[in-house]
């Protein structure tokens, strides 16, 4: 989150930037020295001095690059754009902007004036009992961010859109003309939602949530008197029976009509959690849950201990939990587990990982202990899970889903929140990004480290990772522009490894790393920021793929459909050709394995990619090309179908001579499909 400028406000932004959870704004303030957990302080409601606090949400002056560094491209069309809520100027490579609904009215705050009662009414729902020091223009951002959109989810022809509020559900049956189905109000941060069959699931962290979905949140706790000690120590909420933190599950047998049948409570509640499908157990479904924030009181749910591993063995520090749902009974969900992911397997140390020191304002920062996981994207196919873990990447052993096992991780000095990860579709590399900052700060800009707030691209091979190049976002942007790596999914294109990935305020982009040593950008959509002057949360924080178009999930605005359009870098056939994967089900942290239909339009998109690569003769790629067009013509002719089949014995030959291992693939492929080509 963004640098504050001392502890009180620090509490107090914490406990309020709902998508970020408390400790990790501690991790992302490198200005202050490191805490151990048990030290970091809370949640709200914090002490507030006498003067007014600085403005956190101001821009913050450019920052000097560090020796041997490089930032992002000022010259490029994205750096200038001019600024406004839904006006603001757009720019645009090879994606075409199909629509933008706005969030429904009971997902916005609707007024601007921060002096207006229902500003004044969202903060006391999320707790905070004297906001009166706190400048009003904080007052408004902190408001706005309580109907914050966040990460969303896919079944069918229907969009789960999480919201700090509640979740909206889209029919994208006709992707350029998305309607909105219905909403679910449920407040209660950060909306992290997963969808299974007839189930919705649904991640609950923040204080103001409650049992029954209740708008009215808790009421704030009156200060403690100045210069007390009570006002020196920090404090947890008091705790409340009504009080819900952790995963929801709602039957959406009525799509219409969601209706909650379970909510299982957590220590730390639940900042994303990721579905887990075990193809041994087709009774139950699991899930991981990844808690951010504090760990809250014993009085609230019995046996949570926020304490260090030596004072209390049983601390909810340092571990995940394990949901198991029987799909027969939801109702009976549960905790079965709570993995130690980050012990040292010769000692028994829980707090076995550290990240190495990171780097800050004055420099490397000491080792801090990583005692949470971000996000962990699951890949049953072959057995692992990459879990982003606040200061370590972590690769998981998840054959038995309800004990996963560590074996192995890796941290890095350029990286300050490991924040989420994707697979290849073939397992041999691992995208992490890098949320510095922690999503509220413009970490884009021209004198921005390129290396920081990235992604790092690690090769994968005998469950062993090892570093191979960074990927950051190109263009600069503005000093009001939260910017930084964020969510993002693969784009089903044969024969190459691209992800559409958003960016807060920095846009959404798509990066080809099929080649780990030199990921490029091949398309992107930006827009200006939202305030000229000020830093207001926005942007894009989710961007996927899902049966032939882009969906991004605008934190402030709403809504976005995007679609693909041919350019240098990708053609219409390799557009065509991941069109032409169809999902009935999508959870991006749950990672598919992605097969590709026999048909001829993927032998093209192959045959533009060897074409690319000089990978095969011009004219043998003409005569290729011409057997194909003419067996399409032919609407499968047996005569052409025969003569296509001929060719495929060829191409494999061609394979065994090929210079790179993914032109070799390729020509496999492609041999495949021509000797059994697909109606």
């Amino acid at each position: 989150m963004n640098r504050v400028p001392n502890l009180a406000l620090r509490v107090l932004a914490a406990a309020l930037i709902l998508s970020f959870g408390v400790s990790r704004l501690q991790a992302q303030t490198p200005a202050a020295p490191p805490q151990t957990p048990a030290e970091k302080p809370a949640t709200l409601p914090a002490p507030v001095p006498e003067e007014e606090e600085e403005n956190p949400f101001a821009p913050e002056p450019p920052p000097i690059l560090p020796p041997g560094m490089t930032g992002s491209d000022a010259t490029d069309p994205r750096a200038k754009l001019r600024p406004g809520l839904y006006d603001a100027g757009e720019a645009s490579m090879g994606i075409s902007h199909l629509q933008l609904l706005k969030k429904p009215d009971a997902f916005q705050l609707g007024v601007a004036d921060p002096d207006d009662p229902k500003v004044q009414k969202t903060l006391g729902q999320l707790g905070i009992g004297n906001a009166a020091k706190m400048p009003k223009a904080m007052h408004l951002v902190i408001a706005q961010l309580a109907f914050a959109n966040s990460d969303f989810a896919f079944q069918g022809n229907h969009l789960f859109l999480g919201n700090f509020h509640g979740v909206n559900i889209y029919d994208i049956s006709n992707p350029a003309n998305t309607t909105l189905l219905t909403s679910l109000v449920c407040p209660g941060g950060q909306g992290d939602v997963s969808v299974y069959k007839n189930l919705l699931f649904m991640s609950v962290e923040m204080p103001n949530g409650r049992l029954d979905c209740g708008t009215e949140g808790f009421a704030p706790e009156p200060p403690p008197p100045a210069g007390s000690e009570k006002e020196k120590k920090r404090r947890l909420p008091a705790a409340q029976r009504d009080r819900f933190r952790g995963v929801r599950i709602f039957d959406i047998s009525d799509i219409k009509n969601p209706r909650q049948v379970a909510a299982v409570q957590t220590c730390r509640g639940s900042h994303t959690h990721t579905l887990v499908l075990d193809p041994k157990d087709k009774e139950n479904a699991y899930i991981y849950v990844s808690g951010t924030s504090f760990v809250r009181q014993p009085e609230e749910l019995a046996g949570c201990s926020g304490e260090k591993p030596d004072k209390d063995p049983n601390t909810a520090l340092f571990r995940i939990e394990v949901i198991k749902v029987p799909l027969a009974a939801p109702q009976d969900a549960k905790v079965v587990s709570s993995p130690r992911v980050f012990i040292d397997a010769r000692t028994g140390a829980m707090n076995g990982l550290n990240n190495g020191g990171t780097h800050g304002k004055k420099g490397n920062e000491k080792p801090a202990d990583t005692n949470q996981c971000h996000d962990i994207t699951v890949y049953s196919a072959i057995g692992l899970a990459a879990g982003a873990c606040s200061g370590n990447g972590i690769l998981l052993d998840i054959k038995d889903p309800v004990h996963p096992k560590r074996v192995d991780a890796v941290n890095d000095p350029n990286y300050a929140y490991w924040h989420s990860a994707s697979f290849s579709n073939d397992g041999s590399k691992v995208v992490f990004t890098d949320e510095w900052g922690g999503g509220l700060g413009p970490r884009c800009r021209a004198n921005d480290p390129n290396k920081w707030g990235a992604d790092a691209i690690f090769r994968l091979k005998d469950e062993k990772l090892s570093f191979a190049n960074y990927y950051k976002l190109p263009a600069a942007q503005g000093d009001t522009e939260n910017c930084v790596a964020h969510n993002g999914s693969l784009v089903p294109v044969p024969g190459r490894d691209i992800e559409v990935q958003a960016w807060y305020q920095g846009g959404i982009s798509l990066v080809d790393f099929t080649d780990v040593a030199h990921p490029f950008e091949i398309a992107y959509f930006d827009r200006g920021p939202i305030d000229p002057k000020m830093l207001v949360m926005g942007g894009d924080w989710s961007a996927y793929w899902y049966n032939g178009n882009i969906y991004a999930s605008e934190i402030t605005r709403g809504l976005d459909v995007f679609e693909l359009t041919p350019t240098k870098f990708l053609t219409q056939n390799e557009i065509d050709a991941a069109k032409a994967v169809r999902l009935s089900e999508l959870n991006v942290q749950t990672q598919q394995k992605i097969e590709w239909p026999a048909q001829l339009v993927v032998a093209k998109a192959y045959l533009d990619q060897l074409s690319r690569s000089q990978a095969l003769p011009a004219d043998r790629i003409a005569i290729l090309r011409k057997a194909i067009e003419s067996t399409e013509r032919s609407h499968r002719n047996k005569k052409e179908l025969a003569k296509l089949q001929r060719m495929g014995p060829s191409l494999e030959k061609s394979a065994v001579a090929a210079k790179s291992p993914e032109d070799s693939a390729r020509l496999r492929a492609l041999a495949e499909i021509l000797k059994h080509p697909s109606a």
